[in-house]
């Protein structure tokens, strides 16, 4: 990260012989350094901070002077694990959160890398550096689910020229865990190889127990956000890590991680917080950081120590403590000004020196993206015809005598095994007769094979449904029709991603996402929240019992959570690490 101000400059300016651009007076400062409220003026020169104190010096008779009597100005907040890719893109997420007073956000390339390659993804990080706060970068080592072609992809060479991108700040979080805790050997060298250029190893280690949470942390990973009780959190914290709590849409779980500090007095100075990826409603009903900050007051967090975990902790643990996380000369002018410490809005935010946004509104100019121009990897690689055909959608079943194992749904993203007995018709399962139970496909967008399963407890009554949207990004059919489901599949085709849902042989819903399968182009957030609220509705409407649709979409074909998945190589136990039932060539089910 860099300044634009020259050090020179800033001297002169914190000296009083050459005038601000910008001159905050009168406030109330957070110093989340000294964990003090200082009442003290800020001169701004071009994008950075020059002079913290009680002269008025640095006036000059063009300074755009800025009162800010009764109110607190704090450092811009920061999200250290961003997803920016929940049917939101970057640029509508930053036009979203960057008026709530989030100006720097570390975001996930997972969905970029796969579907842009390594030059696509690195054209696409400099175009958004255009973009007003500091979007910066997580790069993955690996992919969420294994798939052929997986370690070519993600190969040595691009990983290391990712990593030591500017705005690249580390390693993005190794959701298949177990990967390290075998000690994987390109996982382990690229970790030496981040600390080698001096930068950090974001985590995730969902369900690792604390004998081998230490072999995770000895790997070298430097933070974790997966921790769900009190006990969890406070042993990552013990064993070294970056702490990172948690308050999303698919995990609301900081009222119980909270309580390592409410309950338990410890030093905060290495704990952060993060909303994980909420999906667009929770964003546009709870906010984004300040939402953070906002929950943890309440829960009875001191205020300085809430600011801090978003300010100066969350810098820290980035290794940027010296541009961005505070005010202080030197520092960038990512500012906000407050007017309480209770719901934590800003009526003005301040980055990198311009007025960004006030009263909730954006000022700033987003630039515009092509996006296509960054995407190598066609939407689908065979002719629609291949998903017209119903037997395509069908599970295979020949003996009556064996049971089927079906992946029954116990929350949101997490499924266990149920062997069911069925009959069979033309040698597949026959689901007429049987309540809540659903066929599923996971079919290959180049055209090359098919994974099967059958699921319960999903939506009971959905007679079709395809959907791009999943961590493999391939095509996803579920329903109880087979018809129904090829209808949708097919459409899905046509639009080149996203979701389509039929009743019988009617589209009910349709959202286009053409960005990677994942995202709207759209830049405006307003429309992914209209997408996803009228997505939920649709599936609740037809028996679906949760409260997070787009987190069950992308966690049914990764290979990391429990019970059954389906996953580009067939029916996957997690646990027992086994393939059920393999996948099969696409081929050998094309009719025309």
């Amino acid at each position: 990260m860099k300044i634009n101000a020259s050090r020179s400059e800033l001297v002169e300016v914190a000296k009083g012989n050459l005038p601000a651009d910008v001159f905050i007076k009168g406030g109330t400062i957070i110093n989340v350094y000294s964990g003090e409220f200082l009442k003290l003026h800020v001169a701004i020169y071009k994008d950075s901070i020059a002079y913290v104190g009680e002269s008025e010096a640095a006036i000059g008779a063009d300074t755009k002077v800025i009162d800010a009597t009764g109110k607190y100005v704090a450092p811009g907040f920061i999200e250290a694990h961003s997803h920016p890719w929940v049917i939101y893109n970057p640029i509508s997420i930053t036009s979203k959160v960057l008026p709530l007073g989030t100006t720097t956000s570390v975001n996930d390339n997972l969905f970029f890398h796969l579907h842009m390659g390594a030059k696509g993804f690195k054209d696409l990080a400099h175009d958004l550096k255009d973009m007003p706060g500091n979007f910066l970068w997580f790069v993955r080592l690996v992919s969420q689910a294994d798939y052929p072609g997986e370690k070519a992809w993600y190969n040595h060479h691009d990983i290391h020229e990712l990593l030591k991108l500017e705005e690249v700040v580390g390693s993005a979080e190794v959701t298949r865990w177990p990967m390290l805790y075998k000690g994987d050997p390109f996982l382990l060298e690229t970790m030496d190889f981040v600390k080698e250029i001096g930068k950090i190893s974001d985590g995730h280690t969902s369900g690792c127990s604390y004998e081998k949470l230490n072999a995770v942390v000895a790997s070298g990973v430097t933070a974790c956000h997966e921790a769900i009780t009190a006990k969890e959190a406070l042993d990552r914290l013990r064993l070294g890590m970056w702490t990172v709590l948690r308050n999303s849409s698919l995990r609301p779980d900081l009222a119980e991680v909270i309580q390592m500090i409410t309950k338990g007095n410890v030093n905060t100075s290495r704990v952060v917080m993060t909303t994980d990826g909420p999906h667009p409603g929770f964003i546009d009903r709870e906010g984004f950081v300040d939402g953070l900050v906002r929950n943890a007051v309440e829960l009875g967090v001191p205020v300085m120590n809430a600011i801090q975990m978003v300010t100066i902790n969350a810098a820290t643990y980035l290794r940027l403590e010296d541009y961005i996380g505070g005010i202080a000369p030197g520092r960038k002018a990512d500012i906000l000004l407050l007017p309480d410490l209770e719901n934590f809005r800003p009526d003005m935010v301040i980055a990198s020196g311009e007025i960004v946004a006030e009263n909730g509104q954006l000022l700033a100019s987003m630039p515009e993206i092509s996006w296509e121009k960054y995407v190598v990897r066609q939407p689908f690689e065979f002719p629609k015809f291949v998903l017209e055909n119903p037997e395509l959608y069908l599970y295979p079943h020949g003996d009556e005598s064996k049971p089927i194992p079906v992946s029954y749904f116990k929350s949101n993203v997490i499924t266990q095994r149920k062997d069911i007995m069925l009959p069979a018709a033309d040698g597949f399962a026959d689901l007429s007769g049987q309540d809540g139970l659903l066929y599923a496909a996971l079919i290959d967008r180049r055209g090359k094979w098919v994974s099967r399963a059958l699921l319960e407890r999903f939506a009971s009554t959905l007679d079709g449904m395809a959907s791009t949207y999943n961590t493999t990004t391939e095509l996803l059919v579920v329903g109880r029709c087979a018809q129904a489901m090829a209808t949708a599949a097919a459409r899905v085709h046509e639009i080149g991603g996203g979701i389509v849902v039929v009743d019988k042989a009617e589209i009910i819903l349709e959202i286009p996402l053409p960005l990677t399968g994942m995202m709207t182009s759209d830049p405006s957030f307003d429309q992914a929240v209209a997408y996803h609220d009228v997505l939920l509705q649709t599936l609740q409407e037809r028996g679906f019992p949760f409260h997070d649709i787009l987190y069950t979409l992308l966690f049914l074909t990764c290979d990391f959570l429990p019970g059954l998945r389906l996953v580009p190589y067939g029916l996957y136990e997690v646990k027992k690490d086994q393939i059920l039932l393999e996948a099969t060539p696409l081929s050998t089910n094309i009719v025309k």
